[in-house]
This record gives C-alpha cells, sequence and structure tokens, in this order.
C-alpha cells in the first residue's frame, strides 16, 4: 500500500485519530487585550444575512468579521516588527508544506496549575528530551498548561499590572529557533509569549524571536492533553489572506492509537 492508501486505511479504522485543537469561535471567546493607547483586537462577530426567509428563501448565511488574531489562530513572520522583511512572510506566501508537520507537546500543566507566571525554561526542554529524546528539526513544539480549560475572565486572567499567563523564556526559544531549528511553537493562552512578556529583553520574545527567524505561531490551542509527547502530525493551515499577518484557523492532529 502507499503511505496515502495507509493513512486513509488507519483514519477509517481508527488506529489513526484525529484531534481537535481549535476552540469554537464566538462573540465571547477572549481576545488579547492591549494597553488602552494601542489599537485593540476586534473579537468575533457573526451577522445573519438570511434564514429560509423573505431575505433567502432557500438558504442560510452569516457574515462575519473579526481580527486575524482572534480566537485560535496562526501568526505569519510579517505579525511582527522583526520578521516585516521576512521572505514569504505573509500567510498567503507561505509554503503549503509548512501548514503539516510532525509535533511535539511539553507538559507544563503541573507548573501552570501551582503558577500562574510559569515559564518555560531551557533546563524544563532538557529535561524533556531527556526522556523522549531529541526534539526533530522543522518539528512543532506545543506548550501544554491545560489554559484552555480555563473560562471568561479566569482565562485573561488580568491583573493590575495586566495579564498573567504562562510562556517560554527569551532563553527557551533561543534555543528551540538555534539549537533545534524548530518550525514554529504554540501555546494555550491568548498568546505565544507569557501574559507578563513585555518585562523580558527583548519584550514579547515568543513573538519577536520567533518572527524575525521566519517561524510561525500558534495560540488559543485545545485539548494539548489528548496528544502525545511525540508522533502525532500537526495540520493548521491559515487562510491565505493577501499580506495577511495570521488567520483563525482549525488546528487539527493525527494520532496512532
Amino acid at each position: 500500500m502507499s503511505s496515502l492508501n495507509q493513512l486513509v486505511s488507519g483514519l477509517a479504522s481508527g488506529a489513526v485519530r484525529i484531534v481537535d485543537l481549535t476552540h469554537t469561535l464566538d462573540p465571547d471567546f477572549p481576545v488579547i487585550v492591549l494597553p488602552p493607547e494601542f489599537g485593540q483586537c476586534a473579537r468575533f462577530r457573526m451577522e445573519e444575512i438570511s434564514a429560509y426567509d423573505h431575505r433567502g428563501p432557500a438558504w442560510k448565511w452569516h457574515n462575519i468579521s473579526m481580527s486575524e488574531h482572534t480566537g485560535t489562530h496562526f501568526d505569519a513572520p510579517s505579525h511582527w516588527i522583526s520578521g516585516k522583511d521576512v521572505p514569504n512572510g505573509s500567510v498567503d506566501e507561505i509554503p503549503a508544506e509548512a501548514f503539516v508537520g510532525p509535533v511535539v507537546v511539553i507538559d507544563c500543566s503541573k507548573g501552570a496549575a501551582e503558577n500562574d507566571d510559569f515559564e518555560l525554561t531551557p533546563e524544563i526542554i532538557a529535561g524533556w528530551e531527556s526522556e523522549h529524546g531529541r526534539i526533530p528539526e522543522d518539528a512543532w513544539v506545543l506548550m501544554r498548561t491545560d489554559w484552555s480549560k480555563r473560562r471568561g475572565a479566569d482565562y485573561l486572567n488580568m491583573r493590575a499590572d495586566g495579564p498573567h499567563s504562562p510562556g517560554p523564556t527569551p532563553e527557551a526559544i533561543r534555543f528551540l529557533i538555534e539549537e533545534r531549528n524548530i518550525r514554529g511553537f504554540g501555546t494555550e493562552t491568548v498568546g505565544t509569549d507569557a501574559g507578563q512578556g513585555a518585562h523580558y529583553v527583548p519584550p514579547y520574545p515568543a513573538h519577536y524571536l520567533l518572527h524575525g527567524a521566519g517561524k510561525y505561531g500558534l495560540q488559543c490551542l485545545a485539548n494539548l492533553d489528548q496528544l502525545p509527547a511525540t508522533g502525532a502530525v500537526l495540520i493548521a493551515a491559515p487562510l491565505k489572506i493577501k499580506n495577511g499577518t495570521g488567520s483563525p484557523l482549525r488546528v487539527l492532529a493525527m494520532v496512532t492509537e
């Protein structure tokens, strides 16, 4: 059998399972909140055009609007100033093969349960590799925190000094880029950076370093607790928006039983 036939057979038999890593888009899903002097990310909105009625007797449809970075979404290099001149840096220019690839999951859920500002560090990555093996080149690396189980205000976790949520240190992101040459980095939180990521050097290191290196980001992921540490394949294809800096998308993972 060809590899594709084997995949189709595995999907039909249940030997290969699809895990949906995507939140449902609705007006209540939280979006990142920036200081008031900056422009703000728009929430998802849906307006009914017709519903089998006088506006359209045989069909139902909606107009929708939102930011490129609303809900479970993709960050292209052009999203950040460090990546503004990266070749093929917008979502319509990224080669399609970049949207399907291997994925590893680093489980930080215990630490995140104990500390809202939990950090992914090079030491944690080294510990993960000692158990699971070296992170393969060109893989997606996902930081599991179980943050996706939170709802409403608990998801953004805003305090007087801004949001508090877990994320990677600058040193961790540099290691993943320079030593492991990853494809991209993903989180269950509203951004690839920690809630207090503005206080790192550089500020928001996941965004700054990833996109400056031509790497990609995924955020607002769900169900990472259903993925193995290694061996899954990720499908994360953004909308093909001309000059788009990102896009909501349906993120799927294929796992073997």
